[in-house]
């Protein structure tokens, strides 16, 4: 132990002497409160759904801790409640991640409605108020990530969302999504004849959002506006010039609203007609990179090719749990970072492990030299003293 003590001594005095500054400042650390900028010179690290490998999806909890993990982007699903409230959530039905099948009072609220073609039966969040859905807890939807959690917290509306993000101490965009807008606007009115996407926009500004991309207004609140519906992106472009991302499903499911197929909206045409409308495509990550057997097949051109038409390209979802790991990036996901950043060249990547993306980041794109020199040696000086604690 005293050797451990001796090198961590010696090291730190060579680092404070040369940097004069102390240890692990908080990366939002900045100068007479102002708030550290978004950056813009790496692919963004948009935290899906928040930090949802580690805490329930769309939580506060789980968006406070993607922004501690270093997310330049905080993603949410938005969807409404039956009183025209916007929250967030991922699914129309409430089954599978709250525990609403626990509340008799709502044994009666059972449904089947068409989504998306298909008859889908559950709890949907259009046939309860805003009330009744803050009386539900939320829980990990799925059965291989950590359940200690659940119960513990509350579905948040979109404004409760962006509060969030506003607060925190360096600027943190926001990424939501108008969700399964069809089908929201079939189940609920809003007052004056207005949509689903009027008041999603409306939010927007009230909040103060605006600006063209990369604009100096856009980059002190820098927000995406994302969906898989055309027709509403369109729309959404005659009430807000904030970016938009359209995104893209898998091969054999055709958009919701236009019913238009996958090689219709990835053709070259069709870019053509969407780019005067959005700033890039978000599209599912093994339709760019097909798989057969859990090996990555050759790339196709999608990225090149929207890249050729000045859109930006943000795939989803990279997840660090082996099963997601294709077997090429042998259950490394910093090894299927390395692939997507550096040899495919997306912009941006949706995450469900923000934290794991932004180290990733910090090690091989730093955004300071002087930093990343002074990180690492920090990082080799734990790795040290480690070794010896445990000896």
């Amino acid at each position: 132990m005293g050797s451990a003590c001796l090198i961590l001594f010696a090291l730190s005095c060579l680092i404070v002497g040369s940097a004069a500054r102390p240890f692990y400042p908080p990366p939002s650390a900045v100068a007479e409160g102002e708030r550290r900028p978004l950056q813009t010179s790496r692919p963004y690290n948009i935290a899906h759904r928040g930090s949802n490998g580690e805490l329930p999806e769309e939580t506060a909890a789980a968006y406070m801790r993607a922004i501690k993990e270093g997310a330049d982007f905080i993603e949410t699903d938005i969807l409404s409640s039956k009183d025209g409230v916007l929250i967030c959530f991922h699914d129309v039905t409430l089954d599978n991640t709250t525990d609403v099948a626990q509340h008799k009072e709502f044994a009666n609220r059972n449904r089947t409605y068409v989504v998306q073609g298909n008859n889908t039966t559950g709890f949907f969040t259009v046939d309860f108020t805003l009330k009744e859905l803050k009386s539900l807890r939320v829980r990990q939807g799925f059965p291989y990530r950590d359940q200690q959690y659940n119960g513990k917290f509350q579905i948040i509306t979109f404004e409760e969302y962006i509060t969030i993000a506003l607060d925190a101490t360096r600027v943190v965009g926001i990424y939501p999504e108008i969700k399964n807008p069809v089908f929201i606007n079939e189940h609920v009115k809003w007052p004056n004849g207005k949509k689903f996407e009027d008041m999603f926009v409306e939010t927007l500004k009230k909040y103060g959002y605006k600006g063209s991309y990369l604009s100096d207004e856009w980059k002190k609140q820098p927000a995406f506006i994302q969906s898989f519906a055309p027709t509403s992106l369109v729309y959404a472009s005659n009430l807000t010039d904030l970016p938009k991302i359209f995104l893209i499903d898998e091969i054999t499911i055709p958009t919701q609203d236009t019913n238009q197929s996958y090689w219709e909206i990835t053709s070259d045409g069709y870019f053509d007609f969407i780019k005067n409308y959005v700033v890039g495509i978000g599209p599912w990550k093994d339709t760019v990179v097909p798989v057969v057997n859990n090996y990555l097949q050759p790339p196709t051109d999608l990225v090149a090719r929207a890249h050729a038409h000045n859109l930006e390209v943000h795939p989803y979802t990279y997840k660090n749990e082996n099963m997601f790991l294709h077997f090429n990036f042998n259950q490394d996901p910093y090894e299927e970072y390395e692939f997507w950043i550096h040899k495919m060249g997306v912009d941006g990547l949706f995450t469900d492990f923000t934290g794991s993306l932004h180290n990733y980041q910090e090690w091989t794109s730093p955004l300071s030299s002087k930093d990343s020199n002074e990180t690492s040696l920090l990082h080799k000086i734990a790795v040290m003293v480690s070794s010896y604690e445990r000896v």
